[in-house]
């Protein structure tokens, strides 16, 4: 449901639910200045676009989500892709790119897309979203230290030795602006009595003060950057789509659609554990799919769930989205009122702001614990998706740490099928005893148990224990009471399996097979290819249709014996 219809329906726009939202709204909206200039800027835009991507993007999401405390906005894991789209195809580039994004968006929720995103591995979400915090911290390195900007198209190791290399000339008071920065930051929510307080707004205030005063020349400022920020909400304005650029830019499209989706939906699960609700996941793919397409259309950039601004939301008392729009509201009031001031805002507040946010992402203890606990594969998932997050492309890791984690997956899953001979005396305890007579001669019959999830990656095992029946029986009893699926492939080696050792004189007999696999083989054809009953519901069943099989060759050879 739509979250502002379900928070009405929750009883939650009700006036005794406004003061706590009202208020959770204020703070999260302070919390969200900063962000959304810093993101704004490391992307490769002005900082007023970051603001208008919150406004647009933050209501957007408020009434048309999937969960009703989702806040949203730029965040930092769309710098890597956004500044990347930036440099190589402009800022209208961007906001085609974006545009698609938003429809893309909204396809995955229409259609309900929403549980399969949700399905990608841990491993993989931990590795590409460190990747991103290693990106973003070294990214920030030259407005925290006054150094001067690498190439944007070199690769991660080329701008990093550019930057090690350039550490020597650093501006000392653009360093120690950004080292106070990055104290206030941390330190702000652990003094007694400011627990509240946001640490970026402390430090964004306490920096440009000191800037407005001092004047520092080598200190570079919103204002020397990027010039004053204009009053008022932007127009509307549709950039230039042609043909070609929709092309060129289907690939980034797809990035900033998938990894919006991915992100805004681990909001909302941080957001129902901690509030104790239920999103609805296709919903907030459609919410979020809405923000995008109209964010770009109004001078904003790609918006997703953000998950810290979520969580302050919550924790402030935020219960439905009027609190999101509230937000929007304070937004909107210090673009009107106060956005002259924000020319003295050190680009190296920013960058500490940043260097917090980097670190948050990058999830040390997450990774560490990981790295110590897991399996292997998990441990080795996460550090190729981290490493080519950073040295290649952020689109190619998720992807190769996707296929890695389902091979791995695979092979775990081609692990637990099982194909084993059934003694007698195992069967004691499953058949009566008048039946466990008719298994005396194991030259006659064969048991087989097939236990675990038979499908393409699992009939090598089963293949290799039939060539290895010797010698092979008169009946083969397959029991399939703990295969919970088949596919084509399993099917189709079945058919021949049976088929096969029908022509070696072996009549092939299935017991315990579930309802959807008794429908599967039926549609598959093979009871009539076998030419005989094929299932049975239970071992004493197929021992008993063995048995009679047995009788009719005897009878059949003796009749041979006597004509001869």
């Amino acid at each position: 449901m739509i979250a502002i219809l379900e928070a009405k329906r929750a009883g939650l726009l009700e006036r005794k639910h406004w003061l706590p939202n009202i208020v959770a709204g204020i703070i999260v909206g302070i919390v969200a200045l900063p962000l959304a200039m810093a993101f704004a800027i490391a992307s490769g835009v002005k900082p007023e676009q970051g603001i208008y991507t919150a406004i647009i993007a933050g209501l957007a999401v408020s009434l048309f989500g999937g969960s009703r405390v989702q806040i949203a906005g730029p965040t930092g894991a769309f710098i890597v892709i956004l500044s990347g789209v930036v440099a190589q195809h402009g800022i209208d580039g961007l906001q085609i790119a974006t545009l698609m994004a938003g429809v893309m968006l909204l396809i995955l929720g229409f259609t309900r897309m929403g549980a399969v995103i949700k399905f990608i591995p841990a491993p993989v979400i931990v590795g590409f979203t460190a990747g991103i915090g290693i990106i973003i911290w070294v990214g920030q390195w030259k407005d925290f230290f006054g150094l001067p900007t690498p190439d944007s198209n070199a690769m991660f190791h080329e701008q990093l030795w550019f930057l090690l290399q350039s550490l020597p000339s650093l501006s000392l008071t653009t360093t120690l602006l950004a080292l106070l920065s990055l104290f206030l930051v941390i330190i702000t929510p652990r003094i007694k009595r400011m627990e509240r307080v946001p640490g970026p707004l402390v430090a964004l205030i306490v920096a440009s003060l000191i800037q407005a005063i001092f004047q520092f020349e080598s200190v570079a400022t919103i204002g020397s950057a990027f010039g004053e920020i204009p009053r008022g909400l932007p127009g509307f304005q549709l950039p230039e789509i042609t043909l070609n650029r929709v092309l060129d830019l289907v690939g980034p499209a797809f990035a900033i659609a998938m990894l919006g989706a991915i992100e805004s939906l681990l909001s909302a699960v941080v957001a129902d554990n901690m509030s104790h609700t239920r999103h609805n996941s296709n919903q907030e793919l459609v919410g979020q799919g809405i923000a995008n397409v109209l964010a770009p259309l109004f001078g904003g950039i790609a918006a997703t769930g953000a998950i810290a601004r979520t969580a302050t939301n919550i924790r402030n008392g935020g219960t439905s989205p009027i609190a999101g729009i509230v937000h929007v509201l304070v937004l909107v009031l210090v673009l009107l009122v106060l956005a002259p001031l924000a020319v003295y805002i050190p680009l190296a507040s920013l960058a500490a702001i940043l260097f917090m946010v980097a670190w948050n992402m990058s999830q040390p203890k997450t990774v560490y614990a990981i790295v110590r606990e897991a399996p292997w594969a998990d441990v080795f998932i996460l550090v190729v998706t981290l490493l080519i997050t950073v040295f290649a492309n952020l689109v190619v890791a998720v992807n190769i740490g996707v296929v890695l984690a389902m091979l791995h997956f695979l092979k775990r899953m081609s692990d637990s099928v099982s194909v084993e001979k059934i003694e007698k005396k195992r069967l004691n305890g499953l058949v009566a005893p008048e039946f466990l007579s008719l298994y005396d001669s194991d030259e006659e019959i064969k048991v087989l148990s097939v236990e675990g999830p038979f499908f393409y990656a699992g009939v090598d095992v089963f293949e290799r224990r039939i060539e290895n029946l010797k010698p092979i029986p008169k009946v083969l009893v397959l029991r399939m009471r703990y295969v919970p699926f088949m596919d084509g492939t399993a099917l189709q080696v079945l058919e021949k399996t049976i088929l096969d050792l029908q022509q070696a004189d072996c009549r092939v007999v299935m017991s315990e097979l579930n309802p959807h696999l008794r429908r599967q083989v039926a549609r598959a054809g093979l009871l009539r290819k076998v030419r005989q009953q094929l299932l049975f519901e239970t071992v004493e069943q197929a021992l008993q249709a063995a048995h009679e099989t047995l009788r009719e060759k005897e009878k059949a050879s003796a009749g041979e014996v006597a004509a001869g």
